[in-house]
């Protein structure tokens, strides 16, 4: 790494405010940071900090409604009002972005070989063979297999990890000094993350990249960054090497986010404590089926003889990457999608009921997704919302529902007065506590959490987990935890369930999992998932 004191990129008392409808708001204040050649720094800081909109500033990529003060100079060049011709021959050719979806960021009508060919036609004049043998290299460089079979390709015939390295691939096409990657393996499974950490780490050290990486993952930050600025509220409120920002933390906040990393574990399972679920061999084969005739030719073998079981007070940690069978076994337990194989709940053999038939049972299986704002009607009140399943499930006044939803309310954390307002009106976090209050309501025995985490801040993770605790604590509640994130999965299971492409390749009590892991992928996720190198495979 060369020396930072020759910064590539040096932004000094930026200023970044947004007026609409009359109102100002203040996003970014006093903003002061350089990335060195060669370097990597760190915009670490929860959502609404201000980390994108800092980074967005500098190459003036902002909506309209932005008014931008200060100074923001590439390579001595100020970036802040300058003409749309030098931003023009600036983005995309000296400074690249990648993004944290690459579907929203890939055009789905056009495919990776003329999205990648169109950066190189505006930027480098290259077309034909020679834009061809350049589209072939550079996807070759960012690990895609076979990359000449893949440039007819569609960005939705990719899989979350190939269209992030087809992003990379763009960024990297024009030879940019300045990387911006922000939060780029937020939607990745921790495999593949690992993977597109190693190689921007490769790249960066091959190309002499310098990086400004935006994300709220500090495991992420150990691995790739050599400096850190911690955002909050629009502002840097310490800044540092790495090593000295992790060891030696001086300001509360950065305190707060380290000790959000660590969570605690379970509570632990009462003795005797009966089981409320459980299954043997469950088997989930869905037909597929081609011709006239509809005949069926093969199976997607999404489960392979799972065998679980879950008991009050306890919770069972599944684990896997996308396309494991992770959310499909959750569902057929439910009774929400078909399986072969016995499922036992609350000791009665449920696996041949339908419909009618398991009507009485659903108001003790309920789940919560991953994220609450899909999940939460727009055009309902939370009080509607968190009471629409006692309409169903009990004969209930409405006096009656009101006090049951201002109780739950409170339990989970939420002051009952909001409870006639819209679930737009709510933070991430609090939209969250609507979905378990929703699904508490009705006390279940049984409650299927699918990633409710994920979509959220570390220190709001921490606050959940905490709360989900609690209430399992109180209620005796048996959870299915369904997750990637390795690490809240520690915090809040007694057992773990390992997946694979259908199989369970690995099961028992989550000390013996995480500590002494039996298979080799089971060990490839530990070593992504807690920031240790596990090599990188395409």
């Amino acid at each position: 790494m060369t020396d930072p004191a020759d910064p590539v990129l040096q932004v000094r008392d930026l200023n970044i405010r947004f007026s609409q409808e009359g109102a100002v708001t203040h996003a970014v204040r006093g903003v002061s940071f350089d990335v060195g050649r060669g370097e990597t720094v760190a915009l670490v800081g929860e959502s609404g900090s201000g980390k994108s909109v800092t980074a967005l500033s500098t190459v003036e990529l902002l909506p309209g409604s932005a008014r931008i003060e200060g100074s923001a100079k590439f390579g001595g060049r100020e970036l802040v009002g300058a003409s749309e011709k030098t931003l023009r021959e600036i983005r995309g050719n000296d400074i690249s972005f990648i993004f944290q979806e690459p579907m929203t960021s890939l055009n789905p009508l056009h495919t990776i070989e003329k999205q990648l060919g169109e950066s190189l036609a505006l930027h480098q004049g290259l077309s034909g063979q020679k834009a061809h043998a350049r589209i072939v290299e550079l996807l070759d460089q960012v690990g895609i297999p076979d990359p000449e079979m893949r440039l007819k390709s569609y960005p939705h015939q990719l899989s979350g990890g190939q269209r992030q390295r087809v992003m990379i691939a763009m960024a990297l096409a024009n030879g940019p000094e300045l990387l911006i990657a922000d939060e780029p393996t937020t939607a990745l499974d921790v495999t593949i993350q690992a993977q597109i950490l190693d190689l921007l780490q490769e790249l960066k050290e091959e190309r002499g990249l310098s990086m400004l990486f935006i994300t709220h993952d500090l495991t992420i930050v150990r691995q790739i960054a050599d400096r850190v600025c911690v955002m909050k509220d629009g502002e840097i409120v310490e800044t540092g090497p790495t090593a000295q920002i992790f060891d030696n933390p001086q300001h509360p906040y950065t305190r707060m986010l380290l000790e959000a990393e660590s969570i605690g574990g379970p509570t632990p399972v009462p003795e005797g404590a009966e089981t409320v679920a459980e299954t043997k061999d469950l088997r989930i084969w869905f037909p597929i089926q081609r011709g006239l005739l509809r005949r069926t030719v093969g199976h997607v073998k999404a489960v392979n003889g799972a065998t679980l079981s879950v008991r009050k007070g306890e919770t069972l940690g599944i684990v896997g990457e996308s396309g494991s069978g992770k959310t499909t076994l959750a569902l057929a337990i439910m009774r929400l999608i078909g399986s072969d194989g016995p499922i036992v709940f609350l000791g009665r053999e449920i696996h041949e009921l339908k419909g009618r038939g398991m009507r009485p049972l659903r108001a003790d299986m309920q789940i919560v997704f991953q994220d609450p704002f899909g999940s939460l009607s727009p055009r309902m009140t939370v009080e509607e919302i968190i009471a629409e399943g006692l309409g169903i499930h009990a004969n209930l006044s409405r006096r009656e529902k009101h006090d049951k939803v201002a109780a739950i309310m409170r339990e989970v954390g939420l002051p009952p007065e909001t409870m006639h307002r819209y679930p737009h009106e709510f933070s991430g976090g609090q939209r969250q506590r609507i979905a378990i209050a929703r699904a508490m309501i009705l006390q279940p025995k049984l409650v299927v959490l699918d990633e409710p985490t994920s979509a959220l801040d570390m220190t709001v993770q921490v606050q959940i987990v905490e709360l989900l605790r609690e209430l399992q604590r109180k209620h005796g509640l048996a959870y299915l935890f369904i997750s990637h994130d390795l690490k809240v999965v520690r915090a809040l299971s007694h057992k773990v369930m390992v997946m694979q492409k259908g199989d369970v390749v690995e099961a028992g009590p989550v000390d013996q999992i995480f500590d002494r892991p039996q298979t080799d992928y089971t060990r490839q996720l530990m070593a992504a998932a807690f920031g240790k190198r596990a090599g990188s495979a395409a």
